[in-house]
């Protein structure tokens, strides 16, 4: 039977340090494997005039949002090998959705991973939803310096002994805030 740690401290600590503050991947060999889902956004912000050569497949780099899907997901597939502690997973889905979104002034980017495992897809979800957004970043650029990545975040995930979590004010038909735009040059066009 597991040892519960005594103090608030100890059951806080970090779980991808030792005692002695060495980094180290967690053992999850014990864990029994459970299905995992996760699911994680970004919000890629840019002028009203770069979103509509996104949208109308005008941008001289090619079509954007084809292209910042497929890397999503090669992102998620590639997470243990870009975050140094991450295990590597046996992935059974990853879907990546980039959305235009002028009310929010770009382009909303959304993960969902899942897969059948000792540890959770968390990681997974938000690399491929950052992969992404840097490629629509990258794809931009070019039109709009003022492109920025904003708002990367869990949203949700379910599977093993914590059970479910879901970032409050994000339920299910609750709308999303705008995302500010610091630095913005003054009021601007929204359609």
């Amino acid at each position: 039977m597991p040892i519960e740690p005594s103090t608030r401290r100890e059951r806080r600590r970090l779980t991808h340090l030792d005692r002695s503050g060495r980094p180290r991947m967690v053992d999850v060999s014990a864990k029994p494997p459970t299905a995992r889902r996760a699911v994680a956004e970004a919000l890629v912000t840019m002028e009203p005039e770069t979103l509509s050569l996104v949208i109308d497949g005008a941008n001289p780099k090619g079509d954007v949002l084809g292209v910042a899907e497929l890397a999503g997901v090669m992102g998620a597939k590639r997470t243990s090998d870009l975050i140094p502690l991450c295990h590597p997973l046996p992935l059974t889905e990853i879907v990546v959705e980039c959305t235009p979104d002028r009310a929010a002034g770009g382009v909303r980017v959304k993960a969902s991973a899942a897969t059948v495992g000792p540890t959770g897809v968390e990681m997974e979800a938000l690399t491929a939803a950052s992969v992404a957004a840097l490629t629509i970043y990258d794809m931009v650029k070019g039109a709009d310096r003022s492109a920025e990545v904003v708002h990367l975040r869990l949203l949700e995930k379910s599977g093993g002994k914590s059970g479910e979590w879901h970032r409050p004010g994000e339920g299910a038909g609750e709308p999303r805030k705008a995302a500010p735009r610091p630095g913005s040059r003054g009021p601007r066009r929204r359609g």
